[in-house]
């Protein structure tokens, strides 16, 4: 189904869905070993690759040339930082690494990908070794994880940082649906993170039930569906056209805090470097599957152990209220919880100093 085949459709489909506030949603270990053989290093820029998702005997063929696209004529960011790739369980990961000290891990969340770490990853590699990751079936991963709840994609995780970096310990820092791995990757090996920084998500759980959770917005009632979403959304201008919409909507006075914000917080370059990743269809799937698997992930944290990890909360303006008591049953040692001042849900990008002053203050101690 293609835009030339809706002739009739003049306006973005999405905003016929309404865009109710997103009050507390944005508003208000295994002994095995996951890692396999790959070499670790970046893919030549010249070549595309071929890769055999781990849940399907189809080969999935993906610009894989593009993967640094962002930062190739970035000859400062160069310096320090390097694209690697490495495979767990069928799975070829994309991470960047760069910087000197104590391993840092960035989990990025939707749709978004390692990118959204972009500006504040220099000043973190100053005091760290850093890690920004694209999670398993996102960003320039490649191939799929038989599922994409939450606890699955943390021993995915765990497989490319234990088994294929090497990592003993480590601070780990999460945002938005990244934070549901992070949680699950410190509920299931707790001796690895040194310290927590969970960044503007909400927890699914005993709390916060999946079904009330997909009642605070629209985006999260329709990235559940089964199917509808990729029919709708199924080519490179519907991807635009939904992801530029709904970027400044979660934005520091955009409508899902009550403004009327229609600019979007991210510049030309930074949306076309997402845009770029989420137009490829099996990432878009895997996208929409972090909101299916909601269920699953109420299930899994609602059993999870209590983690004693210390932790920071960052959350957006005037959401620290209604994120904090889906946390503490689980997260119980919360060191500080902070809003981040004149920051919607990107706070990564829309007050990187803040952020970075709050994760370097933190690791700090």
């Amino acid at each position: 189904m293609t835009q030339k085949q809706r002739p009739g459709r003049r306006f973005p489909w999405y905003r016929f869905l309404g865009t109710s506030a997103l009050v507390m949603a944005l508003g208000a270990g295994s002994a095995v070993a996951w890692g396999t053989p790959d070499g670790a290093t970046s893919p030549s820029a010249d070549a595309a690759s071929t890769t055999t998702t781990a849940s399907s005997a189809t080969a999935v063929t993906t610009p894989s040339a593009s993967y640094d696209a962002a930062t190739r004529h970035d000859g400062e960011f160069n310096k320090t930082f390097k694209h690697k790739f490495a495979t767990v369980r069928g799975v070829r990961m994309h991470y960047v690494t760069g910087g000197s000290g104590p391993a840092l891990v960035l989990l990025h969340g939707w749709p978004q990908s390692w990118y959204e770490w972009r500006k504040i990853m220099p000043a973190l590699a100053k005091n760290h070794t850093v890690y920004a990751l694209d999670l398993p079936g996102l960003g320039d991963s490649e191939g799929s994880p038989p599922s994409f709840d939450k606890k699955t994609l943390a021993r995915y995780v765990d497989g490319l940082l234990r088994d294929r970096i090497g990592l003993d310990k480590f601070d780990l820092v999460a945002h938005d649906l990244g934070g549901g791995v992070g949680f699950q990757y410190a509920a299931q090996f707790p001796d690895r993170v040194r310290s927590y920084v969970h960044m503007d998500y909400p927890l699914p759980g005993r709390e916060l039930p999946a079904a009330r959770y997909r009642t605070f917005s629209w985006h999260m009632a329709f990235n559940s569906q089964k199917k509808i979403p990729e029919q709708l959304v199924d080519n490179p201008g519907d991807v635009r056209e939904y992801l530029t919409g709904f970027y400044p909507q979660v934005a520091y006075g955009g409508s899902a805090f009550g403004g009327t914000r229609t600019k979007s917080p991210f510049t030309e370059a930074e949306t076309n470097e997402y845009l770029r990743t989420y137009g490829r269809p099996e990432v878009l799937r895997a996208g929409f599957e972090l909101y299916r698997t909601l269920d699953q992930d109420e299930r899994d944290n609602t059993a999870a152990p209590t983690v004693d990890t210390p932790t920071l909360l960052l959350t957006a303006t005037g959401s620290l209220a209604a994120t904090q008591p889906t946390l503490k049953p689980k997260l119980s040692h919360i060191t500080r919880a902070v809003e981040i001042p004149k920051a919607g849900h990107w706070l990564a990008e829309e007050n990187a100093k803040a952020v970075t002053d709050e994760i370097l203050a933190f690791t700090r101690r």
